[in-house]
């Protein structure tokens, strides 16, 4: 059975959990969206350096809607 498919707007932003033990998460918005059904690769910021990068989400991740906190 195949996973479901990502899909996130123009300022959304996406969380990567840490992955080792006292790692924090790292979180980026969601800049550009390149397929007009929302799913990736995106245009991301990067929350902590500022940068933009075309970023492919791992299964790691989750898109918080703009608006909205975590779960």
């Amino acid at each position: 059975m195949k996973g479901a498919t990502m899909r996130a707007n123009i300022g959304d932003r996406i969380v990567i959990g840490g992955h080792r033990v006292g790692q924090p998460e790292r979180a980026c918005e969601v800049v550009e969206v390149r397929h007009p059904d929302g799913e990736p690769p995106y245009v991301v910021r990067w929350g902590d350096t500022g940068h933009e990068d075309l970023f492919v989400p791992g299964p790691d991740a989750a898109v918080v809607r703009t608006g909205q906190e975590p779960v």
